[in-house]
């Protein structure tokens, strides 16, 4: 079945642009459109999205602010977030992710790296364009991070770690394994290895507690 994506951006041409470039994907299919952060809730209700595609930067209601209204409210199944950014945004991008985003990739990305990325987050994972990641460390490793995380994670192995520093770039599971060797699967296991030794829920926090580990 096709992965059902919801556009949200105040920019009707932008979205026409969108959703004109995702009709060239045939396992997308975009079943949604929102000018404001603040029709997201209702329009989920209706359409049931299993991605939404959300630009940051809106007036009356911004993405961060329409995550946390997701998050705030009663929807049964809440669909997962890629926010639509500028390199210039970094600093939005953390509260982003605290809000609970799990995508983020600059506005002039191709259509093969969006697409990639709305199947990666669909299947779970937690993605950050590499061009913004580096931005992303280092305003983190330069200010407290209050996610949560274990006490004392489990020591990792020196694949283990990277992995990890491959994640922080901004990897997928799947460039992971091309680079590395392995086969996708054995990738997805040792990510959620990582995850588990470290005491963190996705991706993105393991960096965070990378960082105040010293791994990266």
């Amino acid at each position: 079945m096709k992965i059902k994506v919801m556009l949200v951006d105040d920019q009707t041409l932008v979205r026409e642009g969108i959703k004109s470039l995702l009709s060239l994907a045939p396992e997308l299919t975009v079943v949604a459109e929102a000018g404001d952060g603040m029709e997201v809730v209702d329009i989920i209700s209706k359409h049931s999205p299993d991605i939404v595609l959300m630009d940051i930067r809106m007036p009356v209601m911004n993405g961060i602010e329409a995550v946390k209204a997701m998050h705030a409210s009663h929807l049964e199944n809440i669909p997962p977030v890629i926010m639509l950014t500028t390199f210039d945004d970094h600093q939005l991008v953390l509260q982003a992710i605290q809000a609970g985003a799990k995508g983020f990739l600059l506005k002039d990305v191709a259509l093969e790296r969006l697409v990639d990325a709305i199947v990666a987050v669909h299947r779970g994972e937690t993605l950050i364009q590499p061009s913004l990641t580096q931005k992303v460390l280092t305003t983190l490793q330069n200010k407290k991070s209050d996610f949560e995380s274990s006490a004392e994670p489990i020591p990792l192995s020196v694949k283990e770690v990277e992995i990890l520093r491959l994640i922080a770039a901004g990897c997928s599971n799947r460039e992971i394994s091309e680079m590395m060797f392995k086969s996708e699967g054995t990738v997805k296991n040792q990510v959620s290895n990582v995850l588990d030794k470290l005491g963190v829920r996705d991706r993105t926090r393991a960096v965070l507690k990378a960082i105040e580990l010293g791994f990266i």
